[in-house]
């Protein structure tokens, strides 16, 4: 397929997913990520449980009592429906594991996508906290390869964008559930499938992640979904958060300024030390009979010491050090 210039991303339209997992296989496959095991997690049929440093697709199940619509479940007086979803990075238009990361491992393609570069990441793991969907993860140094400490997640197959590819994950879904190509042109075909969901009679259903004034400035991949996303165990107002950052560093800075000039004006109104006054300090008395200061005896005898020298070379006597040796 073309790739065109403008931004690219997912819509992954959860009312066709059927739960086939062929997702999760291609994405690991491609990108060569470890598998997750086979044991179930207790939720339906998970066994992934979450999307990580070595799972960057994840397929949900979750099992209501309760109709899909105007379906009949085909179990007798019990109602039940199976909504299934397909999780994978959000590539935020506001992407706070851009703003944190410290050298730069992080960067945004020229698809609009957030790509990690694992020879450029140290490891410091900023990144996983500051995602609000908690998509980032990161490896474990001991026996994890060449990556290991490094953090990790959905590139949106970057290298095959190169290429002139699709991702491998949309490439695979046999239901269309996962939807690629330009994000406008997603955007308008999801609004008109959430107007046919509507009128099916399934009156829960919403997009996610679609709206560009949103908390993270619009996702990357959005997602048509059948009921609240808590269901699904996103976040219901997700928000940047680095939002606050900006705000943090003016008032950091105005703090600083306010308590140099401070300071600097504590500094400058002080008052001086003054001399004490002559009450205050030792007298003697003159041969007039006057009462002066007394000049302490160090710079009394140092006074001395000059008057003396002044004598001796007024009347011509040489000065010599004690420790000089004479001339014989």
């Amino acid at each position: 397929m073309a790739i065109g210039t403008g931004r690219v991303g997912f819509f992954t339209d959860t009312s066709i997913c059927i739960g086939c997992k062929a997702c999760e296989v291609a994405c690991k496959e491609w990108n060569a990520l470890a598998a997750d095991g086979l044991s179930f997690t207790g939720m339906s049929y998970d066994n992934t449980l979450g999307l990580g440093a070595d799972t960057w697709r994840h397929v949900a199940f979750v099992e209501q009592r309760r109709p899909l619509g105007r379906q009949e479940p085909g179990l007798g007086d019990q109602d039940f429906r199976w909504l299934m979803a397909s999780d994978v990075c959000k590539h935020c238009t506001h992407a706070a594991c851009l703003d944190v990361c410290p050298t730069g491992s992080l960067f945004r393609t020229e698809y609009g996508t957030v790509v990690v570069q694992d020879d450029v990441c140290n490891g410091c793991g900023y990144c996983v906290p500051a995602c609000p969907f908690g998509v980032i993860g990161k490896r474990e140094r001991d026996g994890a390869g060449p990556g290991g400490g490094t953090a990790a997640k959905c590139t949106m197959c970057y290298d095959r964008l190169g290429a002139g590819q699709e991702p491998a994950c949309a490439k695979t879904c046999p239901t269309d559930s996962i939807q690629f190509g330009d994000l406008d042109e997603l955007r308008e075909r999801a609004e008109r499938r959430l107007e046919q969901v509507r009128r099916a009679g399934v009156t829960s259903a919403r997009l996610y992640g679609h709206d560009p004034g949103d908390g993270v400035g619009g996702a990357g991949a959005f997602f048509l979904l059948l009921d609240e996303p808590e269901v699904y165990g996103l976040p219901p107002d997700p928000v940047v958060t680095t939002r606050d950052l900006p705000s943090m560093w003016r008032h950091a800075g105005v703090a600083a300024l306010a308590l140099l000039a401070g300071a600097a004006l504590a500094f400058w109104t002080s008052p001086r030390p003054s001399p004490p006054p002559a009450a205050l300090l030792p007298t003697q008395r003159t041969s007039a009979g006057l009462l002066l200061p007394e000049i302490p005896p160090v710079r009394r005898a140092a006074r001395a010491a000059v008057a003396a020298l002044r004598g001796r070379r007024a009347t011509g006597w040489s000065v010599v050090s004690p420790w000089r040796r004479r001339s014989s």
